[in-house]
């Protein structure tokens, strides 16, 4: 259809359009997606067999639908998907203010523009993106600002009647007819706001003030929430929830992998720093664990979640964190080492709730346990169990013994955020066993990889307290482990050390 070229309703009706609901045109759009095995919503890793189904079942049934769940799982994004699956432009009646069909108008001022001037009503084309609107609910939202209110000031210029409908101002969901209307946090809403949609989900009509308003409004709405909204700040009353059709589940990334693709997708990384700065395979997972160890910790509040924010800017924070130190020693080319994750932690403090406890153990100090966790989870992906050479001790075989050993017989190693890369790498051969141990493991890994695994080993044995690892001012120090606990002086345990030993 050739939308320039029709401009009056006389050539919309010869054009042969014919008038479809919002969620009628939704539904024959999926099918077409569904029938051609196109993605309907490209961009949303990890609901293929769970929420994507559903949301994909309700709107084939034209539901309205409630996208229930923790932060950060993409509730709004599925949301804001749906617009792909408008049409591209649908005509309205040019002037309305709830985009009234040519051949349904609603508005008392379409009707009159028709009955005045027939098939040369003028007609104007509205792109699927100006038919999504969006609302975060909040207590201060008022039922004016949703369904609509007397405009004194309307009536005024127009010199009419408080009891003419034209004097109405509407809110934003008359304003959202034809398209989609998103209210997100709607417990948030207060209940009696709440009530106020009572009739625009059962029947389709609004109310304002003491007008007999029917206003058939045409709109797909999608409402996000979380459960944990439910006890500490509102619920959705019983009536409202009753009229929306689907409730939908979400969750987060069930596995390391879809937690990546996520990551990947979403953090915001310069092209110089791609240049830059390299990232391995593993780090990245390190820094996916960090957020699967926080949603099963005892300090963190569960019913709050742990959102994929979190990693996102952890990823973020480790770029630049190797991109600073890289630009301060003049490198051209550097790599997130795993002393460079200490950089992550201020990403970690801010996304996630604490329980009483976790607040008793301080915010950093969780930060630093869930870290060391991550590296502990991720360690026997790579390398052997430390856990099972601690258990037989004094066996011959135990891989780790060279590298303990060297610590044992009081050696230390001092490993400086802003050290340059090949002063890091000369730093670590120096530890007994610990290279050809790594090749062992990784006989194809080029230097640089080599020493990120040496680096990785250190870590890994600390977070099996088979060496001792303290975080000081500027650098990380690894130490034997009896010896580290025996020379902890009254000033270092008081002061600003997180000691991982």
């Amino acid at each position: 259809m050739n939308i320039d070229k029709i401009k009056t309703l006389g050539e919309l009706k010869k054009s042969g359009y014919k008038h479809r609901s919002v969620k009628e045109e939704v539904r024959a759009n999926l099918l077409c997606k569904l029938q051609k095995k196109e993605n309907s919503f490209p961009g949303i890793v990890g609901y293929e067999d769970s929420v994507i189904p559903d949301t994909e079942r309700a709107l084939l049934s034209r539901h309205n639908i409630l996208f229930l769940g923790l932060r950060g799982q993409a509730k709004t994004r599925m949301a804001r998907q749906m617009i792909n699956l408008l049409d591209e432009y649908i005509p309205y009646v040019s002037g309305s203010e709830i985009n009234d069909d040519p051949f349904a108008p609603i508005s008392k001022f379409s009707r009159e523009l028709i009955r005045q001037k027939g098939d040369d009503t003028p007609i104007s084309w509205l792109h699927r993106h100006d038919r999504y609107s969006e609302k975060l609910a909040t207590p201060d939202v008022s039922v004016a600002d949703l369904i609509g209110d007397i405009d004194p000031i309307k009536a005024a210029n127009m010199r009419l009647n408080f009891a003419d409908e034209e004097v109405i101002h509407f809110g934003i969901i008359p304003k959202s007819n034809r398209g989609i209307f998103v209210i997100n946090e709607i417990p948030d809403l207060q209940a009696r706001i709440q009530v106020s949609l009572f009739n625009i989900l059962e029947e389709g009509d609004i109310q304002i003030r003491g007008f007999k308003l029917r206003m058939p409004l045409d709109i797909l709405f999608v409402f996000t929430a979380n459960p944990e909204d439910y006890t500490n700040r509102g619920s959705i009353v019983t009536p409202l929830k009753d009229r929306i059709e689907s409730q939908i589940l979400t969750h987060y990334p069930k596995n390391i992998d879809h937690a990546l693709l996520i990551t990947e997708q979403e953090a915001d990384i310069t092209e110089d720093q791609k240049v830059r700065v390299k990232i391995s395979d593993m780090v990245k997972r390190i820094i996916e664990q960090v957020a699967f160890e926080a949603r099963t910790s005892e300090f963190v509040d569960k019913k709050s979640g742990v959102s994929a924010r979190l990693t996102i800017a952890a990823f973020e924070n480790a770029v630049s964190a190797a991109e600073r130190r890289g630009l301060l020693n003049n490198e051209k080319e550097t790599q997130v080492w795993m002393s460079d994750l200490v950089g992550i932690i201020p990403s970690i403090t801010g996304k996630i709730e604490l329980v009483y406890e976790g607040e008793q153990e301080g915010p950093y100090q969780v930060a630093f346990n869930l870290l060391e966790k991550a590296f502990r989870s991720q360690f026997v992906n790579y390398f052997p169990n430390p856990e099972q050479f601690k258990k037989r001790k004094g066996v011959e075989d135990n891989p780790y013994k060279p590298i303990t050993g060297w610590f044992d017989k009081g050696n230390h190693l001092d490993i400086f955020f802003n050290a340059k890369d090949d002063d890091k790498v000369r730093l670590l051969y120096k530890v007994d066993g610990l290279h050809a141990f790594t090749k062992k493991h990784f006989r194809n890994a080029n230097e640089k990889e080599m020493a990120l695994l040496m680096e990785f080993v250190l870590h890994g044995l600390s977070s099996y307290s088979m060496i001792s690892k303290k975080v000081v001012e500027g650098k990380i120090e690894f130490k034997d482990l009896i010896g580290s606990m025996m020379n902890m002086s009254p000033e270092s345990m008081g002061g600003e050390e997180e000691d991982f030993g």
